[in-house]
Formats: structure tokens, C-alpha cells, sequence
């Protein structure tokens, strides 16, 4: 996986998240919170996410093969989409089930010292996390929005582990404020209510990754700003005079297939088609270095034809 797909915010996610899933496990067991449970069922869905996004990575490096001549890099985009899911119920369903027991049968928590003090330890180790995979994103971001980024981004790990440090950190929130009620009133209900927050908000967040991953997986083209720039390397002035029409589709997160149709002068040799095709070859992999697959037929432009849709 390259330095964008986001390997070390995904490293300190899951180192993150392990402890988190052992520290509150155990102040599960000591106080009996509902809240607590689901949090530790949460990061352990939470690390094996972690491990699922660094398994696509892995994969999506394999050379290409007879049976896929494109290669793997959409392995990235299933591994991801997996993640979506495991949150979803791992995550999102067992909070939902967990929360509506405790308020069907609330008891009152005990050793109460051992889940606010983990839900603290926890705030803490997610926000690390978070952070790291802030600095990852700016560093690739740019000029977009924190919504543009993640709707946009054809790298899916970045994306994934923002939503889940976010959807942590606001869950941990949620627990403490559950936790606290219950504490305050000493009635276990509040305990249960926090737990089913967690649930509906971890399944908001699997809804979402899944349909931005789904996106990805039935195949986006490149940005526009890459679009322009291929095409300004394909016309040369001289031998390409234009572009009759582009598609481009990304293979995998650095990876870009480009198909046109240029248009070429009626008198020009094969000899120099063939040049200036090369030449256009090398001009787009200078201007837009994700662009490996790049397939190029010259024609002879037709205005007519092509208003006709026939070009």
C-alpha cells in the first residue's frame, strides 16, 4: 500500500483501538455497563477492521495475472466495503440488541470508577488516532472540504478510518454521558438509552462508507482536474489537433486507465500517428504519473459525424 493509502493512521487506529477493546472489556466486567460492553464490542469490530484494510493493501500489490490483466487494485475497494459491513452488525446491531436488553432489564452499575475511567483512557487513545489520521488526510486533501475528501478520495483506507476514529470518539461521548445519567439517577435505563445511541450511530456511519465504497467498486473516473489535464497532454497542436472523446476509470486508488479517440490529420503517415501517439502516451504519464493503462485510437475528425453522435 503507498504512503496516501494511509498505512500509519490505520497502524494507530489499530493499535488504538486493542487496548481500548481490553480496557473496556474489563470495566465491563467489573460494573456490568451496557455501555461499556458495546464500546468494547465496538473496537474489537474496530481493530479487525483495522486488520481487514491492511489485508487489502497487501493483496492489491499483486502483480497482474492472465485471468486479470488489470490487476487487483480494486482489492482495496472490497476490503473496505467488508469494513462497512462488519460495523454494521459486529458493530451497529449487537449496540442496538445490547441496548434495548439494558433498558428492558436496567440494573444499577457497579465499581463505577472503572468505566469512567476508561471511557476517559479511551477519549484519549482515539483522539491520538484521530489526529494521526487528520495529518494524513491534509496531507493529500488539499484545497477540499472534510465531506469533498471523503466522497472524492479513490484511496478508501483514509476515509474509512476518519469515520470510524469519528464515529469512536462521539460513541465514547455518548457511553460517558449513558454512564454518567445512570450514576446521577440510579436508574440503569440511561445506561441502556446511551448503549442504543452507539448502535444507531455506528450503523449511520456503515450506511455511509458502504454506498462511498460502492461507488468506488463499480468504477469512478478520474477528478476533473486529472480529466484536464490528460487531455491538454493528449493534443500536441500539430499531429493530435483534439480529443473526439475520453473515458477514464480508476483501476484502483493509483491506478488510472485512459481511453480516447484523437483526432489526427487525414494526410499525416502512419508513421507519424504512430509517433505522436507515443509521444501523447508520454506526455500523459508526465502530467497525471496514475495514469498506467492508456489506450489511444486516432480518427479522422468529423464535426458533422460527431454531432451525430456517430464519431
Amino acid at each position: 500500500m503507498s504512503a496516501s493509502g494511509g498505512t500509519r493512521a490505520i497502524v494507530a487506529a489499530l493499535a488504538a483501538n486493542l487496548a481500548i477493546a481490553v480496557a473496556k472489556f474489563v470495566a465491563y466486567l467489573f460494573s456490568g455497563s451496557s455501555s461499556m460492553l458495546a464500546e468494547s464490542v465496538h473496537s474489537l469490530a474496530d481493530s479487525g477492521n483495522q486488520g481487514l484494510l491492511l489485508l487489502g493493501g497487501k493483496k492489491a500489490q499483486r502483480e497482474e495475472t492472465p485471468q486479470h490483466p488489470f490487476g487487483y487494485g480494486r482489492e482495496r475497494y472490497i476490503y473496505a466495503f467488508l469494513v462497512s459491513i462488519v460495523l454494521f452488525t459486529v458493530g451497529g446491531m449487537f449496540a442496538i440488541y445490547e441496548g434495548f436488553a439494558k433498558i428492558k432489564d436496567p440494573h444499577e452499575i457497579e465499581h463505577w470508577y472503572w468505566p469512567v475511567g476508561v471511557l476517559v483512557f479511551a477519549i484519549l487513545a482515539e483522539s491520538f488516532s484521530f489526529r494521526t489520521a487528520i495529518k494524513e488526510s491534509n496531507e493529500i486533501r488539499g484545497t477540499l472540504t472534510w465531506i469533498q475528501f471523503v466522497r472524492r478520495a479513490k484511496a478508501p483506507e483514509l476515509p474509512v478510518v476518519l469515520l470510524e476514529d469519528l464515529g469512536a470518539l462521539v460513541g465514547l461521548v455518548l457511553a460517558l454521558g449513558g454512564v454518567g445519567l445512570a450514576l446521577l439517577t440510579g436508574d440503569g435505563v440511561w445506561d441502556g438509552i446511551g448503549t442504543l445511541c452507539i448502535g444507531v450511530l455506528l450503523i449511520i456511519i456503515a450506511i455511509i462508507l458502504a454506498a462511498e465504497t460502492k461507488s468506488l467498486l463499480l468504477g469512478e473516473a478520474a477528478g476533473a482536474e486529472e480529466v484536464e489535464k490528460i487531455k491538454a497532454a493528449l493534443v500536441d497542436g500539430h499531429t493530435v489537433t483534439g480529443v473526439i472523446h475520453m473515458r477514464t476509470l480508476h483501476l484502483g486508488p493509483e491506478e488510472l486507465l485512459v481511453a480516447a479517440k484523437i483526432a489526427v490529420r487525414h494526410d499525416d503517415t502512419a508513421t507519424q500517428v504512430a509517433n505522436a501517439i507515443d509521444a501523447a502516451e508520454a506526455r500523459i504519464r508526465e502530467a497525471v504519473p496514475i495514469a498506467r493503462v492508456i489506450y489511444l485510437e486516432p480518427d479522422i475528425y468529423d464535426a458533422a459525424a460527431h454531432e451525430a453522435g456517430k464519431a
